[in-house]
């Protein structure tokens, strides 16, 4: 059956592994460290028969592909205005210390793929913000989500409250990879990360998920049996996954030559522990990559900090998402829960760990930077009982704090 598909392929030179290594055709690249040109993954979009489908499979410069998928916004559970500022910071930016951090994450590029960015709020005053449009809809965000999720990675103080982990970035990407409704695909994302990595970015942010259930729905509105499109929806989630998988070992294997970059994703907000305790769902795609850090979400209690009951199950890492005040599209505040809250609470965390390894004289690599994120990660303040599984190795600290 004829479809569309991402494909994926390693293009570039690459220094030679050796003397029968091929030298690959010329493709996008990117500037690593000392000027040197790097690779960089290049992602292609065609429809494909099944004759051809194997031609591909046999290009050597194929590392992987897949059917395209639809994508969507992981959207918060909740939603509340602010009409008093909550204090001289968040409480998600004190959770995790970088109220009292030396670093601010200065010297990093942060890239943030969503729904795009209110570049004219003013918690993006003095960024010097880089937005691509990969959903069709235009520059900007009318949704909300991204704009949310860029004050908590690096904005400036809102009304005399500090919303940002990171406030000393200074240069950020904001890539708009879902439409204003919050829908999109995975074109779309998988052209996002390509940019974000071509432009040097040190750490992304998504708070995107796969939509296996749309996937399937759509099938059946279009007269699929039930059995045949959630099998289609199944082999396209696997493949995706396998696409996911093979594009972080390019970005990984970028660290030998330039600096890398850390990859985070929120975990979802499926679980519905008020319903059912056992009622939990795994870490979706694309947090569930290999080399990605999912992310789950905490809340407050009177006996520590506790999993968020919409919280997807088996993240690495844990942050605050519950009642998380940052900016909002067209200006002032507002409050939101969800794993995409947590998820900009571990970005800046990544940043100021960043900027931290870039003054020591440890490798500046995305691996020593993840390596110190989770080393750092603190199980002291949540509560009792909170299982493991739940909230990773702990709740992200940031650096000097």
């Amino acid at each position: 059956m004829d479809g569309t598909y991402c494909i994926l392929r390693e293009t570039g030179e690459y220094p030679s592994a050796g003397p029968f290594a091929r030298p690959r055709t010329p493709g996008p690249t990117v500037l690593g460290e000392a000027g040197v040109t790097l690779a960089a993954p290049a992602v292609d979009v065609a429809r494909l028969s099944k004759s051809e489908l194997g031609e591909v499979a046999r290009d050597p410069a194929v590392r992987a592909f897949a059917p395209v998928m639809p994508t969507r916004l992981i959207f918060p559970v909740a939603e509340q205005a602010v009409d008093r500022s909550p204090g001289p910071s968040t409480w998600g930016v004190r959770a995790v210390g970088a109220d009292v951090s030396p670093r601010t994450g200065a010297g990093v590029t942060v890239a943030v793929l969503d729904t795009g960015i209110d570049a004219a709020h003013p918690a993006f005053a003095g960024v010097d913000l880089v937005q691509r449009d990969f959903a069709g809809t235009g520059d900007g965000d009318h949704q909300g989500h991204g704009t949310h999720c860029a004050g908590t990675i690096f904005g400036r103080d809102v009304d005399g409250t500090r919303i940002g982990v990171a406030p000393g970035v200074s240069t950020a990407l904001a890539g708009k990879v879902l439409r204003d409704d919050g829908a999109g695909d995975s074109t779309m994302l998988f052209h996002g990360l390509q940019w974000a990595v071509q432009e040097g970015a040190h750490v992304i942010s998504l708070s995107v998920g796969f939509d296996f259930p749309g996937m399937v729905a759509r099938h059946v509105a279009d007269g699929w049996p039930a059995d045949l499109a959630t099998s289609a929806a199944l082999e396209a989630y696997r493949a995706n996954l396998r696409m996911f998988d093979a594009l972080m070992e390019l970005v990984r294997s970028q660290a030998a030559f330039g600096h890398g970059t850390v990859v985070v994703a929120a975990a979802g907000n499926e679980s519905r522990r008020t319903v059912d305790p056992t009622y939990e769902i795994g870490v979706s795609l694309p947090a569930a990559a290999d080399g990605v850090v999912s992310v789950g979400a905490l809340e407050q209690s009177q006996a520590g900090l506790t999993v968020a009951r919409f919280s997807n199950t088996f993240p690495q890492v844990a942050a605050p998402g519950v009642d998380v005040v940052s900016a909002r599209a067209g200006g002032g505040l507002t409050s939101l829960s969800g794993t995409s809250m947590a998820t900009p609470h571990v970005a800046g965390v990544a940043a100021l760990w960043w900027e931290e390894v870039l003054a020591s004289p440890l490798p500046p690599t995305a691996g020593t930077v993840t390596a110190r994120l989770l080393a750092h990660a603190r199980t002291d303040v949540i509560a009792a009982g909170v299982d493991v599984a739940d909230r990773g190795v702990g709740l992200v600290r940031a650096p000097g704090a």
